[in-house]
């Protein structure tokens, strides 16, 4: 997810977009597959935290840590990627001294 999120965003800063718009443009094509693919895995792993019967406590353990966690990744991966992105790509202007920018009629 991390890739796609910056791969859209690095294009949009190649066709002259800032660095925030990109990141946000970026964040903005990727949600709703993201969200998509981590929400249905979320829905697979129900049948693990709601377990019962024999060894339904390592089940219900198992599926809360995994469904939690991607839970949590999925909504921190949305909002900390665009960020890292703004802020490195913000250093790797300022170091290498050109903006990675093509003019838009080329």
């Amino acid at each position: 997810n991390a890739i796609l999120i910056v791969e859209f965003a690095v294009q949009r800063r190649k066709m002259g977009e800032s660095i925030l718009n990109a990141a946000i443009d970026g964040a903005k094509s990727r949600l709703r597959p993201i969200l998509m693919t981590s929400f249905a895995f979320i829905l697979g792993l129900l049948p693990l935290v709601l377990a019962q019967g024999v060894g339904a406590e390592g089940n219900k353990s198992i599926g809360t840590g995994a469904a939690g966690g991607m839970l949590i990744g999925t909504l921190l991966g949305l909002f900390v990627i665009p960020i890292l992105f703004i802020f490195f790509q913000w250093i790797h202007e300022k170091v290498s001294g050109k903006q990675n920018v093509q003019s838009i009629e080329s």
